[in-house]
């Protein structure tokens, strides 16, 4: 199991230290790059299809909270970058 498949795992398992360095691994596997946006705001951009994700990065702490791994996941399921619930 690669690298990119144990850390896809780990974030459908929503742990509760989920890191925002762990996340920016996991989009980047997915052609996504950060790009800052005002104050706390990122927004991760797909390089190959300008499909963005907007969100606020986690302070002071580098944990993302339960609410923002859902959307996160949800939007990777509705965009196709991870497939379907069975």
């Amino acid at each position: 199991m690669s690298k990119h498949e144990k850390l896809l795992i780990r974030f459908l398992s929503k742990p509760k230290d989920f890191k925002y360095d762990e996340l920016k691994r996991l989009l980047g596997y997915f052609n996504f790059t950060e790009k800052q946006a005002e104050g706390s705001r990122v927004v991760f951009i797909n390089t190959l299809s300008n499909v963005t994700i907007k969100l606020h990065k986690p302070h002071p702490i580098n944990i993302l909270k339960r609410y923002q791994l859902d959307l996160i996941e949800n939007f990777l399921r509705e965009k196709g970058y991870i497939k379907q619930k069975k």
